[in-house]
């Protein structure tokens, strides 16, 4: 008996969960299905018709790809398009399409982490960190039961803060309660008022995860009625979020750094705003379309900012704070497939795993 494509979709998602996505995105299982038995894992940055010829000749029926190849709805099948063939061939050869986008840029050993671990930088973080991916969780639970009730929601995804687990806060107090003549309590009679020690407890969990984390809350509590309450925070999701921003190990000149990007990058040629005429320490990077990154770099006291899809009038706007270069789109996210096939093979060593021998860079250089 083999993997299923959904045991493989759950691995990628504790790895970046969907949620994590952008709103306009669309990373998810295109098509196939999640209860097929996996006979080989193909990996790429994008997904076209000849990624998909490419699985059927490996005879891989699953395809990991970095882009989604439907970002709209389809309201047609009819072939008019690359998008529509490449579906179109998919689902004929029976072809399973799993996108990771965007959820895999905002985590922090993501895409831009692969970017970062290229260029051999250290001390990396997010650039620009997420707000309203926290909730606050705080319940009232008998001193004799808190450890029981706090593992199971520290077990469930609650109390992660960095580089710590099993974080909270607890308070003892008195709780009150009369049981109604229809309550079945687990503590004190019906009708009869109630004073218990209790301990309130606050943790914090990432948003996603609160409808599971109340249920294992619930499952472990001894009452019968939970008291609890769940608050949204403000507060930046340090973890989570786009870009990174790190330092080389020891300052390089301009030029220098600038063909030493072009060697790690396997790039051809770097687009650039003029040089400043001081070394290069901090070096900021966005794969893709990164331009709105550009003052969150600045701020962060970056030399560099890497990234790509940046218009003519945008290089304008480094205005000689800061060089501000454009790789490619294609160039800064191709090791994407390294990454996915590292992950993969660490936790699947038993499936028949490719990377995508084609190119699919729609853009040339002569």
């Amino acid at each position: 008996m083999g993997y299923k494509i959904g045991t493989v979709i759950s691995f990628l998602e504790q790895i970046a969960p969907s949620a994590y996505q952008e709103s306009y995105d669309n990373a998810t299982l295109i098509t196939g299905d999640r209860n097929w038995e996996i006979k080989g894992i193909l990996c790429s940055l994008d997904c076209t018709e000849e990624i998909v010829d490419e699985a059927i000749a490996l005879g891989a029926n699953l395809i990991v790809a970095h882009h989604p190849i439907v970002f709209k709805g389809l309201k047609s099948l009819t072939g008019k398009n690359y998008v529509e063939r490449t579906v179109i061939k998919a689902l004929k050869n029976d072809i399973a399409i799993y996108a990771i986008h965007t959820n895999l840029d905002h985590v922090p050993n993501g895409v831009n982490k692969r970017i970062c671990d290229r260029l051999g930088l250290a001390n990396t973080k997010i650039l620009q960190p997420k707000k309203q991916l926290l909730n606050k969780l705080v319940f009232f639970v008998p001193k004799e039961n808190k450890d029981a009730v706090l593992k199971a929601v520290f077990d469930a995804g609650a109390g992660q803060i960095g580089e710590y687990k099993d974080c909270s806060f607890q308070l003892e107090g008195m709780g009150t309660f009369t049981p109604s003549e229809q309550a079945h309590p687990h503590i004190g009679q019906r009708g009869i008022p109630q004073y218990e020690a209790e301990i309130r407890a606050e943790v914090i969990l990432p948003s996603f995860l609160s409808g599971k984390i109340i249920s294992a809350m619930k499952k472990a509590h001894p009452y019968e009625e939970v008291a609890y309450y769940l608050q949204t925070l403000e507060n930046e999701n340090q973890e989570v979020g786009a870009g990174m921003v790190g330092t080389l190990s020891e300052p390089m000149e301009e030029e220098k750094f600038l063909d030493y990007l072009k060697e790690k990058m396997n790039l051809q040629v770097v687009k650039h705003t003029s040089l400043l005429g001081k070394p290069i320490k901090k070096v900021a990077v966005c794969g893709g379309a990164g331009i709105f990154l550009l003052g969150d770099a600045k701020r962060a006291g970056a030399d560099v900012f890497i990234t790509s899809d940046v218009k003519y009038h945008e290089f304008f706007d480094a205005e000689r704070q800061i060089i501000l270069c454009d790789i490619g789109h294609y160039e800064s996210e191709i090791f994407t497939k390294e990454l996915l096939g590292e992950l993969l093979s660490q936790n699947f060593p038993n499936i028949a795993l490719y990377l995508t021998k084609v190119v699919t860079n729609p853009t040339s250089y002569r």
